[in-house]
C-alpha cells in the first residue's frame, strides 16, 4: 500500500505543473463555490440544482453538489498540490460533464457558450494528472512520510 500511495505523490515534473496548478485550481475552486455558498454572482446549490434539473441532470441538488464540491475541493487541493493526481482526475472528469452536457451543442467558441474554456479546463487537468504537482506541492511532504 505504502509504494502505491509513494507512486501516487511522487513527481519528476519541476516547476511548471505549479505555473498550471495554481491559476487553473483558483479558477475550479471560485466556479465551485458559485455553485456551493452562491459566491462571486453564483446561484448557489438551490438555483444550480434547479438548472441542472432542467437540462437533465438528475437529481438536480445532488448534481450541484457533487459538480460544485468537484469545483471547489478539487481546486482548492490542486492549489496546494494536495493529492494532486486524484484532484486532477475528479475535476478533469467534471469538465468532461460539462462539455458534453452544457457547452458541446454551441460550437466551440464562448461567445456562444460553446465548450472551449471547459475544454482547456479539461487540457491542464489531465496534464496535472499524469505529471503530478511537481517540485513545489504538497505531495512531496505527504510522500516522505511514507
Amino acid at each position: 500500500m505504502n509504494a502505491l500511495i509513494k507512486k501516487l505523490l511522487t513527481s519528476d515534473a519541476g516547476f511548471a505543473p505549479l505555473v498550471l496548478r495554481v491559476p487553473v485550481g483558483l479558477t475550479l475552486a471560485a466556479h465551485g463555490a458559485q455553485k456551493l455558498f452562491a459566491w462571486f454572482g453564483g446561484y448557489g446549490l438551490e438555483g444550480t440544482g434547479q438548472w441542472m434539473a432542467s437540462i437533465g441532470l438528475e437529481p438536480g441538488y445532488l448534481m450541484a453538489l457533487l459538480a460544485g464540491s468537484a469545483e471547489f475541493f478539487g481546486g482548492l487541493a490542486l492549489v496546494l498540490g494536495l493529492l494532486t493526481r486524484p484532484a486532477a482526475i475528479v475535476t478533469a472528469f467534471t469538465m468532461l460533464i460539462a462539455i458534453f452536457s452544457v457547452h458541446i451543442g454551441n460550437g466551440l467558441f464562448m461567445s456562444n457558450n460553446g465548450y472551449e474554456y471547459a475544454l482547456s479546463l479539461l487540457a491542464v487537468t489531465v496534464a496535472l494528472a499524469i505529471q503530478g504537482g511537481g517540485r513545489l506541492a504538497v505531495d512531496n511532504v505527504l510522500r516522505n512520510r511514507f
